[in-house]
């Protein structure tokens, strides 16, 4: 059975259970020995980082690599478009995710502290996310990919756009939604992978978000 490396309320292990959940594949969680970045850890997995998976004798690391790994390895349920050319856009998809969206959402996460949040970086981390959905919309806009497919890309997006409603429950962060990226929420939301996923996502972003709240 795969075997993943992996913590609760990680992102990207969150991106990859979607995409294992859609295409059925049975796997196994793991804590990484040691601790994340841990020299133990770093024996089997050399770049320290999660998730990493070890499948049929080999270790991966990076949750794209992995992902692209397993559309092939396990091809039933393919998670990229045939055409060369729909691949090379489902390519920039993830690309955006990746170099735009994530990292904006991720450095809102020292804010989730009610002790120490600084109101000023919460409006101006929101007014980043707000230029950044306007540019998503537009990107969904143009897209020749299927909106009703779930590709490798749409994984990624379902977790971080659901860490965003977080923060906006929790910590004041105001963002504004284009009506392209609502209904693409709407979309992702509607796979019963995504669903599941949150389903079982739930109890560790609750836990996580304790923090929001005055003790």
């Amino acid at each position: 059975m795969l075997q993943m490396y992996s913590d609760p309320v990680s992102l990207y292990c969150a991106k990859l259970r979607i995409l294992m959940r859609h295409k059925g594949i049975e796997f196994e969680e793991l804590p990484p020995p040691g601790g994340y970045g841990s020299a133990e850890y770093r024996r089997i997995v050399p770049s320290g980082t999660l998730p990493a998976i070890l499948h049929e004798g080999m270790q991966l690391a990076d949750s794209e690599a992995i992902a692209e790994y397993l559309n092939e390895a396990f091809p039933d349920v393919p998670m990229m478009p045939e055409d060369l050319q729909l691949r090379a856009k489902a390519r920039e998809k993830s690309r955006f995710h990746d170099t735009k969206l994530e990292p904006a959402v991720r450095a809102f996460f020292p804010q989730v502290a009610y002790e120490g949040r600084d109101p000023a970086k919460v409006k101006e981390l929101g007014d980043a996310l707000s230029t950044i959905m306007v540019a998503l919309e537009l990107l969904l806009e143009h897209s020749p990919l299927d909106p009703d497919a779930l590709y490798i890309a749409d994984c990624g997006f379902a977790v971080t756009l659901g860490w965003i409603r977080e923060f906006e429950k929790g910590c004041g962060l105001q963002v504004t939604w284009p009506e392209g990226v609502l209904a693409y929420e709407a979309r992702l939301m509607a796979h019963p992978a995504v669903a599941d996923e949150f389903a079982a996502y739930r109890a560790p972003m609750d836990g996580y978000m304790t923090k929001a709240y005055p003790a």
